[in-house]
């Protein structure tokens, strides 16, 4: 079944695999998080009792109330008034220079020599009044006040002059307002007829004069006064109705006002919208598209790739439905129980399991969710406390624990993750200035500890079902392997202890090897230590482990030989696959001698007989598929090498690695794996800086004589 699952990802590329993880990881995300996005409603009407305490769930700004207070302001805002106080005088001028004109008019008349008709003297006088009368709206004269005035005695005319100007003089010394000005030339007009010296003839003209002279001595300076009305609406703040404010009681009547609140709060049933679902389809969009980018530029072969992905995605969805499956339980609480969630889970699984890389970017991606996810009705679009607290738990774990190569440090991780919650839940009880007894703030601390203990314990946990599940090899468990005490390894020990003691030094060459050129080392050294362990079947066939001095192969033929020698690749991984042991180990055990061929046994055919089938003489391969292979083919071969020298020294330790290196290369052993040259070249330097610090030069010293 795996088999047939593995055939099929190979037919499909990556990038489209990567994809319909992406979109089928979102479309669970999606369900997952669609309860949290929607806000209570209530199926209410105005004027009906309300069925229970209402609170607004988010922070709005009531426009209607604003408007309300703007509008109050500006009406308590006192018009600002500029006083002229050259009105009087002004006016007081005006009224002399009406009289003044009469009074020439009729000096002029008295100078002609011919008597002049009354119709021509009342138009003389109109035309010379035209001026000022045209800019008065108030002065209207007509031909019977015209001719009062043009036939009243002058000294009338001079008196009602006098009279006039003082009086308008006075009243215009007061502050008078636009609408004042109808009062005060009705008091005027009371003045003048009170007045018993004036003559009866030319009253009804003075008083048209008088009220015309009355105008407004305080003018409104509008700029001003809009000035002060602008400052007066800019002071008044904004009115909102805060998140968690109580709109209603339980029981309390709803009256309009209150309606129309929660008509804006859109907590009413006939308002439906698709806002936060959009919003919520973006924010996963958004999480998808990094990830596509994180693994569209991961560098790492494609088999390892897709195993990184499918444990990222799985990782994530478990995270989120461990956070669902504690925000259904929120309810049931009175404390915020998502502190409780293990912070650092999904960081230390994809940072075991991924790479670190991956393990940073989930534990963000993890933290933006579980805000939606733990988001409590008053809070804004995230609760934010608990996406910090996912994020600085994880990244804990991240940068303050680097190696994860023994159990010992996922347990230091765990202490260095709750310590990091505890100083987080200090920050967010003492920020929240609230009050807490003593229970509440044990709990806090238990939660904080608890969610340490529990992202290390669920890691080890989870971590063998994910390693059995994608056919993972996490640093802990090839820590495991590596223990002496494995039965694989007392086996090879007891059965083959030269083949043992030869793995050994392989995988102190291969290590160091693969470190100089970025590879894996640690699996190259697990890996070594099991690449021979097919010559358990058959230790005595082997020259290491031949202590008697006696060698079977001088009583078998070549073929003979060469089957028994070949064989012991495809023996070692069947073995290795009846231990379940990991998949990397067991190819490593079937390719570290590629398709090489037992030159010696070969030879030694052909000097038996000229036509030899030279197949029979080649190990079934496969050629190395990993720089890992690769290193150990190398490494193997050079080690049993040097260990047959006599008397090896620098010189010649850099000619036999050089030779064995070239040789593979010539026999295209190294062509389907990714090594390049000047990997080889590296590999070569370390293997003989490696080996001389082995076999160096000792010194003799004299013998006793």
């Amino acid at each position: 079944m795996e088999k047939h699952f593995n055939r099929l990802l190979n037919l499909i590329s990556f990038r489209t695999l990567l994809i319909v993880t992406l979109f089928t990881t979102g479309v669970l995300q999606f369900f997952l998080m669609f309860g949290n996005i929607h806000s209570t409603t209530y199926d209410i009407q105005a004027f009906q009792l309300a069925p229970e305490t209402i609170r607004a769930v988010k922070t709005v700004e009531d426009t209607v109330k604003t408007q309300q207070e703007r509008e109050q302001a500006e009406s308590s805002v006192e018009p600002v008034y500029l006083f002229n106080e050259e009105m009087a005088e002004h006016r007081a001028a005006f009224v002399r220079s009406l009289f003044d004109i009469v009074l020439d008019v009729r000096k002029e008349i008295d100078a002609k020599t011919e008597e002049v008709p009354m119709e021509e003297q009342i138009e003389l006088l109109s035309v010379q009044l035209r001026e000022i009368t045209d800019s008065q709206s108030q002065l209207n004269f007509t031909n019977s006040q015209l001719q009062s005035l043009l036939t009243a005695p002058k000294s009338a005319i001079s008196a009602a002059k006098s009279f006039l100007a003082k009086e308008v003089e006075t009243m215009l010394e007061e502050a008078i307002r636009a609408e004042d000005v109808a009062l005060k030339r009705s008091e005027l007009e009371s003045s003048i007829r009170q007045q018993g010296a004036l003559d009866e003839s030319i009253l009804s003209a003075v008083i048209m004069i008088g009220r015309a002279a009355i105008v407004e001595t305080e003018i409104l300076d509008e700029v001003r006064t809009e000035e002060l009305v602008l400052q007066a609406q800019e002071e008044v703040e904004p009115t909102r109705i805060l998140q968690g404010q109580i709109i209603v009681q339980e029981g309390e009547l709803i009256d309009r006002e209150v309606y129309r609140q929660l008509e804006l709060l859109g907590l009413l049933d006939n308002q439906t919208t698709t806002k936060p679902i959009v919003g919520l389809i973006i924010l996963i969009i958004l999480q998808m598209a990094f990830l596509y980018i994180l693994f569209i530029q991961l560098n790492m072969e494609i088999e390892k790739k897709r195993k990184a992905l499918f444990v990222t995605a799985s990782v994530y969805c478990i995270s989120l439905v461990l956070m669902k499956i504690l925000s259904l339980l929120s309810d049931e609480f009175e404390s915020t129980i998502a502190f409780l969630y293990p912070t650092a889970l999904a960081t230390m699984l994809v940072r075991l399991l991924a790479n670190e890389r991956a393990a940073v970017l989930i534990t963000v991606l993890t933290a933006a969710s579980g805000g939606i996810i733990f988001h409590e009705g008053f809070s804004a679009v995230l609760q934010m406390d608990i996406a910090l607290y996912i994020i600085f738990g994880g990244l804990s774990s991240v940068f303050f624990m680097r190696s994860f190569e023994k159990r010992s440090h996922l347990l230091k991780a765990c202490g260095v993750v709750a310590i990091f919650n505890l100083l987080f839940i200090a920050f967010y009880l003492l920020m929240s200035q609230t009050n807490y007894d003593v229970f509440e703030l044990m709990y806090y601390v238990i939660a904080g500890i608890a969610s340490g203990i529990l992202s290390g314990a669920l890691t080890m946990g989870l971590l063998p079902f994910f390693e059995s599940a994608f056919g993972l090899l996490s640093t802990m468990r090839l820590i495991e392997l590596s223990n002496p005490n494995h039965p694989l390894l007392k086996k090879l020990l007891t059965e083959t202890p030269g083949t043992y003691h030869h793995s050994v030094m392989v995988a102190n060459l291969a290590e160091t090897a693969c470190e100089a050129i970025g590879a894996d080392g640690l699996l190259a050294r697990v890996a070594c230590y099991y690449h021979d362990i097919g010559k358990t079947r058959r230790p005595a066939f082997f020259i290491e482990n031949q202590m008697s001095g006696i060698n079977p192969h001088d009583s078998l033929p070549p073929e003979r030989s060469a089957e028994i020698i070949i064989a012991h690749t495809t023996e070692g991984a069947d073995l290795l696959e009846k231990h379940k042991m990991p998949k990397e180990i067991v190819d490593i055990a079937l390719q570290h001698h590629g398709t090489s061929t037992l030159k010696f046994f070969l030879h030694k055919a052909k000097e038996e007989n000229e036509e030899v089938d030279e197949k029979k003489f080649s190990y079934p391969g496969p050629k190395p598929q990993t720089k890992e292979a690769a290193v150990i083919n190398i490494a193997d071969s050079v080690e049993a090498a040097v260990r047959s020298m006599k008397h090896p020294n620098a010189e010649k330790v850099q000619q036999l690695v050089h030779s064995i290196i070239q040789s593979r290369v010539q026999e295209h052993q190294f062509d389907e794996c990714d090594v390049s040259i000047k990997e080889l070249k590296q590999i070569e330097n370390v293997l003989c800086e490696t080996l001389n610090g082995i076999f160096h030069s000792r010194i003799e010293y004299p013998k006793e004589g």
